[in-house]
């Protein structure tokens, strides 16, 4: 968006920069045309006056001699007609003439421009041009006289060397000011943008100050009002999630304690192992209601030691745990909610695939953790769904196999409130392998 705004603030000064130099361009030019007309008709004015005082035995020579002045003037031939309309300078030539004087207009001839030397002599005049015009004026005698005049044009301006060195300066100060009012522009976007994504990841950061344009602190008070609304609807639904897990151990206890005086063994073997059952669907529940508070402290951690903790323990529980590589990456994390999040994904593939192979390797600004089973796998169109709440595969992740189906949805909470991800893939030579982003600190 920095870059659109800029370029949209260029071209907009641009266009508007060469729109006002064509309009005065074209005004310098109507001003020049009208001053040439005007000093055009008052040297046939001042001609005409002038040729009044001649004798007219001396006409012949005093016409010929106009041409020095741009104009061409002969005694008229009897039979020419003027023009129904006179041009814009023939009525300047009139109004400027006393009444006495007739101008008309007549139609030039090829032969009453000047020739191209002459051309050359008046005002550099270019050979191409041909605007002459022919003008029929009645003196006081009676005698018609036929005045050709050349209006001098003065050549297009020559782009100087100068104006490039101009418009790049202008271009550079233009691109520096647009980015300047961009970033301005950007900035408060930017601060929201990034809030958002924080969010994300730790609920508990601290409101966006409420500074600025007016717009700009609408938009922080509003945010950090569903910031506020957000944080206390986890809050309530965990402390009610784990109000009603924590109340539910109690009689779970008291009640597997009065199982064991029912006689029936076989009875009493699988009231048991329901109430087994429930309890760790409870003792899970405790979990997701944790995986869902942030409160637990950030600290800065050596992932490679933790990973190694883990699966060190994991090994003493006899489990079939192996590790390979390292990170070489230190976060800052909660360290006891990323544990739990480690432990829930080796816990699932030592129970659904016999063993977990864990690998650890960096990967730009990302550590990745690979844990590998040798299980069956998941189809394709159940990645997605096994993250859900209480979600189960009906074959082998079913709850005969302690299965709750919050392992998974634990974990993933846990990493996206590091600012990670969790995705899981199929192995093609089978099993199923859950891999684990986290950012790195450095």
């Amino acid at each position: 968006m920095t870059s659109r705004v800029i370029l949209i603030l260029i071209s907009g000064v641009v266009v508007s920069a060469l729109l006002t130099l064509f309009l005065a361009f074209g005004e310098s030019q109507r001003m020049a045309r009208q001053f040439r007309d005007f000093h055009a008709v008052e040297r046939v004015a001042q001609f005409i006056v002038s040729l009044e005082t001649v004798p007219a035995d001396m006409r012949p020579q005093f016409l010929a001699a106009a041409s020095g002045m741009g104009i061409r003037a002969q005694m008229a031939d009897p039979t020419e007609d003027a023009t129904e309309q006179r041009t814009e300078l023939a009525d300047m030539l009139n109004e400027r003439l006393p009444q006495e004087y007739q101008v008309a207009s007549v139609t030039s001839k090829p032969s009453d421009c000047p020739p191209p030397g002459m051309r050359r002599r008046m005002r550099r005049m270019p050979d191409h041009w041909t605007g002459c015009e022919a003008l029929l004026i009645t003196l006081n005698d009676g005698a018609r006289l036929r005045v050709t005049i050349a209006p001098p044009r003065a050549p297009l301006p020559r782009p100087r060397q100068d104006y490039l060195t101009y418009g790049v300066v202008f271009l550079i100060s233009v691109g520096l000011l647009a980015a300047l009012i961009a970033r301005m522009t950007m900035r408060p976007l930017k601060k929201l943008a990034q809030a958002a994504t924080e969010l994300g990841n730790d609920i508990e950061r601290p409101p966006l100050p409420e500074r600025g344009a007016l717009e700009i602190r609408q938009a922080a008070a509003a945010f950090n009002a569903m910031q506020l609304r957000i944080r206390h609807h986890i809050k309530q639904r965990a402390h009610i999630l784990g109000a009603i897990t924590h109340d539910l151990q109690t009689p779970l206890t008291r009640l597997r304690l009065r199982l064991e005086k029912v006689e029936d063994a076989e009875l009493r073997e699988k009231l048991i192992n329901d109430l087994s059952a429930m309890q760790s669907m409870v003792r899970e529940g405790l979990d997701l209601a944790r995986s869902m508070d942030s409160s637990e402290a950030l600290q800065l951690l050596d992932l490679d030691s933790l990973i190694d903790s883990v699966c060190t323990d994991a090994v003493d529980a006899g489990q079939s745990v192996t590790i390979d590589g390292k990170t070489r990456a230190a976060l800052r994390a909660r360290p006891l909610a990323l544990r739990r999040c480690l432990t829930n994904l080796i816990d699932n593939a030592v129970k659904y695939g016999q063993y977990a192979h864990v690998t650890a390797a960096r990967d730009g600004a990302f550590a990745t953790i690979r844990i590998k089973d040798g299980g069956p796998g998941i189809p394709e169109h159940e990645l997605e769904k096994v993250f859900d709440p209480f979600y189960r595969l009906e074959n082998s992740r079913s709850r005969d196999t302690g299965g709750t189906g919050l392992g998974l949805t634990i974990a993933r909470n846990i990493a996206e409130q590091h600012g990670g991800t969790i995705r899981l893939q199929n192995h093609p030579e089978g099993g199923l392998v859950v891999i684990l982003s986290l950012p790195c600190q450095h």
